[in-house]
């Protein structure tokens, strides 16, 4: 897999679709880091880690609302192929402060408010709406 964080998002956008409680994405550090900022940003439940055979795996609990998820959308941005960085002052909304940017940065992986609150620039990983 050259991509584990597109795999992570293609997996909760295709439960989403399917209206699954519950999504499993292979365990990494910044695969943690990101749910656990879907969680603190209110889009997900909950998430746990779990260990089956050896291989570590999250399984993340998804949010609905009125039968609605609470994501509409995640997309990726900085890819593999073609790195995107920013400075602090940079950094855009997302749908009018609607959603939120994420960044991977010197400081970890941070939302794009505070970020810019830590003044502290870095990868552009990935929008949610």
């Amino acid at each position: 897999m050259t991509d584990p964080i597109s795999d992570m998002l293609t997996r909760v956008r295709n439960a989403l679709a399917k209206s699954h409680e519950i999504v499993e994405v292979p365990a990494s550090k910044i695969k943690e880091a990101l749910a656990q900022i879907l969680k603190s940003e209110g889009y997900i439940r909950d998430f746990h880690l779990a260990d089956y055979k050896g291989q570590g795996k999250i399984r993340i609990h998804l949010k609905y609302f009125e039968k609605k998820p609470a994501i509409e959308g995640l997309k990726r941005v900085s890819r593999p192929g073609r790195r995107v960085y920013l400075g602090y002052e940079d950094i855009r909304p997302v749908f009018s402060g609607t959603g939120i940017s994420v960044l991977s940065t010197p400081k970890g992986i941070l939302t794009d408010a505070k970020a810019r609150e830590m003044k502290v620039g870095g990868e552009h990983l990935l929008n949610i709406w």
